[in-house]
């Protein structure tokens, strides 16, 4: 059995100034990279795919087919998810990270080194799924495994806003995949970029998970993990030494009372019993499905406008396409001032009236927004989009850096608040488009969307009102926070 004698640390870690810069960079830059590698693939799909790969089958079984590689990618994250975050609670933030980048980094480049159709026949198509896979298997835990680390390195009065670098993390990444793809289709020939154009972002990528892998190995652990009561020798103690450690516990106080001629010295090695106990013996289950509900507003609503929206103006309201791509650039460029300034918010006047505000502005913004959306002016269009996107979207992102990762114990925060993440995400972000899609068809209207943003909001809302505030809390502590 594990030797649990050995003295457990008391408290966290202290890191300096340059430590949490490096692990702010290390946190904006991983979010970046997974965003980028999903956006990067996401439009070559919908661009070049279904020609290179799918290329024997009608244009239009080939575009299905290379979306729905698109989608395996999910499946995978959840699966990544599970894994990764029970590890990342075991044996540490940084080792897991370093992992999640590496995985994510090196599929992303092997996808662009990929031969075609025409070279190999289907063992393409086969290698480019398996590779799908393994990025998403990185990418399920990626950005949980970052903003944990950025919320337990972080100084408790700027935790909000240090955190949110980690949403600020999603805008870079869009922004520079959308940019990588825009240069390409603007000066190659259609021939140059089938041949060998769309080669470039993936193999261009190379280079920023050299820099990312670097980073992440020159990390220090967090401060939390290593300050855990149940962590000795860096790797946290499993449920049967934590037991026996309890029970030796109660064994010892019992030889050490009053008047027993037997009393035996204390372990004073052993990690404090009382502490331990309230971390195992505390029922799970209410903080995750407030972390749900809190995420099911931010990730419905970026469903709806990031993605609905773009298809449902280009193809019901006849507008060209790049004018709601444009105000998602727009709007994600804002999001450089909205994130931090949240996060700002929410250190000053705490999480639950932030939440509350937003999600209440959000609903209120909904019916206002898609009447000037289908205005027929664009201006108005891009308004009320990138409003939208910075209040119903970022926002809530920005404070959910940080909520989440605060109402979990450290013991379980890192598979928590991935599993509630990726879950989150399927539920509302997968599922939400189609529901839009369906309704909006049914009806013939847009009140659909409008009602959805709200219902989406509404969740949201109930689960910040039930939650507790968590501002200041002490993220050593086992526990969850209900």
């Amino acid at each position: 059995m594990t030797d649990t004698t050995r003295t457990a640390p008391s408290g966290p870690a202290t890191r300096t100034t340059r430590d949490l810069t490096r692990a702010a960079v290390s946190g904006w830059l991983g979010t970046a990279m997974e965003f980028m590698d999903f956006q990067l693939y996401s439009l070559a799909a919908a661009i070049v795919f279904n020609k290179i790969f799918f290329p024997d089958v009608s244009p239009a079984i080939g575009l299905i087919a290379a979306m729905a590689t698109y989608g395996v990618g999910y499946v995978a994250r959840l699966a990544g998810a599970v894994y990764f975050g029970r590890m990342g609670d075991r044996i540490g933030r940084k080792k897991v990270l370093f992992l999640t980048i590496l995985l994510m980094g090196a599929s992303t480049t092997l996808i662009g080194a990929l031969p075609t159709y025409a070279t190999i026949g289907i063992f393409a198509p086969i290698l480019l799924v398996v590779l799908r896979l393994v990025q998403g298997f990185g990418a399920g835990a990626e950005i949980a495994g970052a903003t944990v680390m950025l919320a337990e390195y972080a100084p408790v009065k700027r935790r909000g806003l240090v955190a949110s670098l980690v949403s600020l993390g999603t805008n870079s990444g869009t922004l520079a995949a959308s940019g990588l793809w825009a240069i390409l289709l603007a000066v190659l020939s259609d021939e140059q970029l089938l041949s060998w154009g769309w080669r470039l972002p993936f193999l261009l990528s190379f280079g920023l998970m050299i820099f990312a892998v670097w980073l992440r190995r020159n990390l220090k652990e967090s401060p939390v993990f290593e300050g855990r009561a149940d962590v000795v020798d860096g790797v946290a103690l499993s449920r049967t030494e934590v037991e026996s450690v309890i029970a030796g516990s109660a064994a010892t106080e019992t030889a050490t009372a009053p008047g027993n001629a037997t009393a035996a010295d204390s372990s004073p090695a052993a990690p404090a019993a009382s502490v331990l106990e309230a971390g195992i013996r505390q029922r799970k289950g209410k903080a995750f499905f407030l972390a749900l509900g809190l995420r099911f507003g931010q990730a419905g609503n970026s469903g709806l406008i990031q993605t609905f929206l773009v298809g449902y103006i280009a193809t019901n309201l006849h507008a060209d396409r790049a004018v709601p791509t444009d105000a998602i650039v727009y709007g994600s460029l804002l999001g450089f001032v909205t994130v931090p300034l949240i996060g700002l918010l929410g250190d000053r006047f705490g999480r639950r009236p932030m939440y509350i505000a937003l999600t209440l502005l959000t609903m209120a913004f909904a019916f206002p927004m898609l009447l000037l959306i289908t205005s027929g002016n664009t201006s108005a269009l891009m308004l009320g989009m990138v409003l939208g996107l910075n209040v119903g979207v970022l926002g809530l992102f920005s404070l959910e850096s940080v909520t989440m990762a605060e109402l979990f114990g450290s013991r379980t925060r890192f598979t928590q608040l991935a599993l509630s993440k990726e879950i989150g995400g399927i539920l509302a972000t997968a599922i939400g488009p189609v529901v839009a899609a369906t309704l909006t068809a049914v009806t013939g209207s847009w009140w659909p969307i409008a009602a959805m943003l709200v219902v989406y909001s509404l969740i949201t809302l109930v689960s910040a009102v039930l939650s507790p505030e968590t501002r200041g809390r002490d993220l050593v502590r086992l526990e969850d926070a209900v």
